[in-house]
């Protein structure tokens, strides 16, 4: 099947009808993103599921596959044209309707089957589109599947087999309903403010809690996906602040926030106080290595530098390791070290067994932050937070920077801290101590203070995160250092927010 680029096809022809449409920068590294019409049609996610049927051919998978969509107007129909993809090219579908992403991975494991294709934007505004695709559970592809999913799409090497079928299981999210719900309850009913930004965790996440004895306060959970209030993100601020106001009228406990397609959770404590989702790890491996003595985590380069300095987890013999973002490449570094868990600051969190089977589940992780303060009785959410060393940190900033170029740019910014750091010149008035490139550039001062840059997986934007134990100047210091750095380049725009929204002392 030929596929035409962006500029070849116009909406509301016969040829845009009738030929596939897709944007290569869709490809992202471990998942597929575009706006729907603008950057890929009908046939072009046909074109997209001929590819991936091939792919999973070519990787010597049994050739079946669980398919799910979130509650997008246009994600069933997108859906479906993946799925006709698929089975022309020799897969067997096992639908499972309307889903969270976890949903999707939960029903590889429960119908035993190898392969995953997850209809889903995740928290992208409305217009997006994507997959989440996986051939080897728990895991989701990374750069090299991605890499070659690109190639066959793009190519026209799709190759068509006999073989394709079909199953609907309408009653897969009962029973993942009931993999979660069916167990201990707490021991008390913790009061919870549950939010779903309207997005697809609305359908199931507050009926689940409810089950294991939560008393939830449901906020924002009927499922709009125009995202009338704000965009279903536990990293946005607008949403973290939603749950903060619900949670104070209200008297909650915590207010847990989950993100468009479940697969991450966001925390707010009794007083109001946004955790963000690297301290609420470190709280957790506090909880976790306290229980399992020991125990082995990884995080991503955005989190808090505390999982190496924390005293709690040094004297639990916890171990941590540092790597890439992305729930792609956490989750596999989680399955290769066999961590007991895996923490980003995204909110994507890992959990092994006991506790899970090694995928990214908002609902999960709520369930642990749950039981986490079941097993304090005696302490709030707020007394665990403070019982953390202080830091002050930033959540996630965004500025904006073309897909097309924002690689680059980002090797351009690692190969400035490089020339930094060999000539012994100083960032913000210190020392260069450690320069961390696993994933962009992780400048690290002597005095702890560190600040990050690297490309956004699904978005075309640059990620900025800053954190300092010193103070909360430092923590402008080195933002100002290190958006002085990305101001040389002019691909680079404004911040998705304000530096005054973003850059404040967190706990």
């Amino acid at each position: 099947m030929s596929v035409k680029p962006v500029s070849q096809l116009t909406p509301n022809t016969l040829a845009y009808e009738t030929t596939p449409l897709v944007k290569p920068t869709g490809f992202r590294e471990y998942d597929a993103r575009w706006l729907f019409e603008k950057e890929i049609n009908l046939k072009g996610i046909q074109a997209l599921g001929e590819g991936l049927g091939t792919l999973i051919h070519e990787l010597g998978v049994r050739p079946e596959i669980v398919a799910g969509h979130d509650f997008r107007g246009y994600s069933a129909s997108i859906k479906m044209a993946l799925i006709t993809g698929l089975m022309s090219a020799g897969i067997k579908v096992h639908d499972i309707g309307l889903a969270m992403s976890p949903m999707a991975y939960y029903a590889q494991f429960d119908l035993d089957v190898p392969c995953v294709a997850m209809v889903t934007a995740s928290h992208n505004d409305n217009g997006w589109t994507g997959v989440k695709m996986g051939a080897n559970r728990p895991l989701t592809f990374g750069p090299e599947e991605m890499g070659r999913l690109k190639e066959i799409v793009l190519e026209g090497r799709s190759i068509l087999r006999e073989g394709g079928g079909y199953q609907y299981h309408p009653d897969l999210t009962d029973r993942y309903i009931a993999d979660l719900a069916e167990r201990e309850k707490l021991k008390r009913p913790i009061k919870a403010v549950v939010a779903c930004g309207n997005g697809t965790a609305g359908a199931f996440a507050p009926r689940i809690l409810e089950a294991i004895g939560v008393d939830v306060i449901p906020l924002d959970c009927e499922l709009d996906h125009t995202f009338p209030n704000y965009n279903p993100n536990p990293e946005d601020m607008k949403m973290l602040h939603a749950i903060r106001d619900k949670v104070l009228e209200t008297g909650a406990e915590v207010g847990l926030g989950f993100d468009g397609d479940g697969d991450r959770c966001g925390v707010v404590d009794n007083e109001g106080e946004e955790i963000f989702a690297d301290k609420v790890g470190v709280m957790l491996a506090r909880d976790i290595s306290a229980l399992h003595p020991e125990s082995q985590f990884v995080v991503d380069v955005k989190s808090t530098g505390l999982y190496h300095t924390d005293p709690v987890l040094q004297a639990n013999g916890a171990k941590t390791d540092y790597f890439k973002t992305g729930h792609s490449y956490i989750k596999r570094r989680v399955t290769e070290l066999g961590a007991v868990a895996g923490f980003e600051k995204s909110g994507h969190y890992f959990f092994n067994p006991p506790i899970g089977r090694g995928y990214d589940d908002g609902v999960v992780s709520a369930i642990a932050i749950l039981d986490m303060m079941d097993r304090n009785p005696d302490k709030t959410m707020a007394d665990l937070r403070r019982d953390l060393p202080k830091t002050w940190g930033s959540p996630t900033m965004a500025a904006k920077c073309a897909d097309e170029i924002k690689y680059d740019v980002v090797d351009r910014v690692v190969a400035k801290f490089q020339e930094m750091h060999a000539n012994g010149e100083k960032v913000s008035g210190h020392d260069i101590s450690e320069l961390i490139t696993v994933n962009g550039v992780r400048v690290v001062c002597e005095d702890g203070t560190w600040g990050l840059v690297r490309a956004s997986s699904n978005k075309p934007e640059l990620v900025v995160v800053v954190e300092s134990p010193v103070s909360e100047v430092r923590l402008h210091e080195m933002f100002g250092a290190v958006d002085a750095v990305l101001r040389e380049h002019s691909e680079v725009g404004k911040y998705n927010q304000t530096l005054a929204e973003l850059a404040r002392a967190e706990i």
